[in-house]
């Protein structure tokens, strides 16, 4: 049995200064970069929010609705180390910005929303009654994360590549990022590039970022 809490144990053994998870937004120039150590500590604290502040129980289900950012990617280990389930028809769901009108219409019972800005900071505007704003919540949560019931995530394959990308972290169960976290790779992702190609800005990042390697949405990885 291969948990993700056990890949990642294993990378903060091995090195733990290496950037893991770099994300660029062309449309704003955000550029957030999380090392293992810190990437580690992200899904720390957002594990402690689904499973103590939302109090969810491993295979229980929760939708979400993010765009590709690198908060995906958090959320991602944290519902494996969780032992949570994606689910559509879930009463937990984790949005942005956009999700918040679908969500409340959907009757979701409890909604966590992400306002996508730079250092995860809280929405600037106030946000519907009973929607819960990450921004507040992650800050308080604890470093340390006890998992019990994780996913068993069979035996990811290694991949030791730097890959540029601008795929959803969820797309195809995470196998990209579980892959890299698995081998000694990091994952570089690229949203709102300027053209319709998405790859205006992807020659600078990949050169900035020694990327060895590129995937794109609906390409196969």
């Amino acid at each position: 049995m291969t948990t993700f809490p056990d890949l990642l144990a294993r990378r903060l053994r091995t090195d733990p200064a290496q950037p893991f998870v770099t994300f660029y937004d062309d449309a704003t120039g955000e550029r957030t970069e999380l090392s293992v150590t810190t990437y580690a500590n992200w899904v720390s604290k957002t594990a402690n929010l689904l499973a103590d502040e939302l109090m969810l129980d491993p295979g229980d289900g929760v939708r979400i609705d993010l765009p590709p950012h690198w908060l995906g990617a958090v959320f991602l280990g944290a519902t494996l180390s969780c032992g949570l389930v994606r689910d559509e028809e879930a009463e937990v769901a984790v949005v942005g910005p956009d999700g918040i009108a679908a969500a409340l219409d959907r009757g979701t019972g409890t909604v966590l929303a992400c306002a996508l800005l730079p250092f995860a900071t809280r929405f600037r505007d106030p946000l519907p009654a009973g929607v819960l704003d990450h921004g507040i919540l992650w800050a308080g949560q604890s470093d340390v994360f006890s998992p019990v019931g994780p996913t068993d995530l069979g035996a990811p394959a290694a991949d030791d590549r730097r890959v540029v990308t601008d795929l959803d972290p969820f797309a195809d169960g995470g196998a990209l990022l579980l892959g890299l976290l698995a081998g000694s790779g990091s994952l570089v992702l690229v949203v709102n590039s300027a053209d319709e190609q998405r790859n205006s800005g992807w020659p600078a990042h990949s050169q900035s970022e020694r990327a060895t390697a590129a995937v794109r949405a609906n390409q196969p990885i």
